[in-house]
């Protein structure tokens, strides 16, 4: 029996966790679930975004679904004490570090991206994002200058291991699509770059069947809006990849239906949404659970094994939705739980 960790944190966070967790519980597996608050929730709970009994959990299950933090009642807690944190923590905590985020066009919502239809349809991409380094995790602070002006300061740093394991996973991932890894930096002006770029040119003489091609950032971003379709797989550090990820997200037509899973070394994972908490239609039965689900379907195929199973989560999705179906992101008007149910339906 596989144990499943329900985090459903804030706003919809709930609301689309809980149609997840029915869409995994109708394909009959062995599966046991318990659930823990996270995030605001957690700290109105206990004063921490990330208790200790939370935490416990998390690391005794095989698998985490997590759903959503952030609310902006918590905005003046310091920094350690927001909502957010609790996702930091996990990645920290749990040595997760490779976030897998897929990003396509599902058929019949090609009109809902900022791009033409006909670029839209294109987009067929998976980024590999580095979790676990780069300024988010570095030495950060504020000081005053000689001058007496505050200055604030975050330390973006990789050493040669991090970037030679998110490498190999974005080589991999390359390996099992259409064989092109893009390696995203700024290595014209970065050392960090500099040293990223060398040990992802070192990594590439494993995979003599990945093409290799390098990106400045800047130029990755006008790409994907210019020609998305170009793009297989990229791989890329923490703050480059948490912004194209969210571009890549809009290209794709709408937040709500992405997922996205990150990684530890030995295939533990966290599922989740890439969407926010959205706490202005939190409670109204509005939210898209398609993220949230399609990132279930993730979890049986990265940390369970479950590929099968896996596979007939996303076909359900896609019927439901070339069948109709939308919620108000997708320019409908179904409630969370029809959409819910229209994916149990073609289960």
């Amino acid at each position: 029996m596989a144990l499943i960790a329900i985090l459903p944190g804030d706003g919809i966070g709930p609301e689309v966790t809980g149609e997840a967790q029915r869409v995994l519980e109708a394909l009959d597996l062995d599966l046991h679930f318990e659930q823990a608050p996270v995030g605001g929730a957690a700290y109105r709970a206990a004063g921490h975004p990330l208790p200790p009994e939370t935490l416990s959990l998390a690391r005794r299950a095989d698998a985490v679904l997590f759903g959503a933090v952030g609310d902006p009642e918590f905005d003046r807690l310091d920094r350690g004490l927001r909502p957010e944190q609790a996702i930091l923590g996990l990645r920290r905590e749990l040595k997760l570090f490779a976030n897998l985020r897929p990003a396509r066009v599902f058929p019949g919502l090609e009109d809902l991206s900022a791009l033409r239809p006909e670029v839209a349809g294109a987009i067929d991409l998976l980024i590999v994002r580095e979790t676990n380094g780069d300024v988010y995790f570095g030495e950060k602070g504020t000081r005053v200058t000689p001058a007496g002006l505050r200055q604030g300061y975050d330390l973006m740093a990789y050493d040669e291991v991090e970037v030679a394991r998110i490498a190999r996973v974005g080589f991999e991932a390359a390996r099992g699509r259409r064989g092109r890894l893009c390696s995203v930096d700024k290595a014209n002006v970065l050392e960090t770059s500099q040293l990223w770029r060398d040990v992802v040119i070192e990594a590439a003489a494993d995979y003599p069947d990945v093409t290799l091609s390098h990106m400045y950032v800047d130029n990755a971003a006008m790409q994907m809006v210019r020609s998305p379709g170009q793009f297989d797989v990229i791989v890329t550090g923490n703050l480059f990849g948490d912004i194209l990820s969210d571009q890549a997200s809009m290209c794709a037509g709408s937040i709500g239906m992405l997922p996205s899973a990150t990684l530890s070394a030995d295939g533990k994972g966290l599922y989740e949404p890439i969407h926010g908490s959205a706490p202005d239609i939190a409670g109204q039965g509005r939210a898209n659970p398609c993220a949230a689900i399609l990132s279930a379907a993730m979890l049986l195929r990265h940390s369970l094994r479950q590929p099968e199973a896996a596979d007939r989560i996303e076909v359900a999705v896609i019927a439901a939705v070339a069948n109709g179906m939308r919620t108000a992101d997708l320019g409908g008007e179904a409630s969370t739980r029809a959409m819910g149910d229209a994916v149990l339906a073609r289960l």
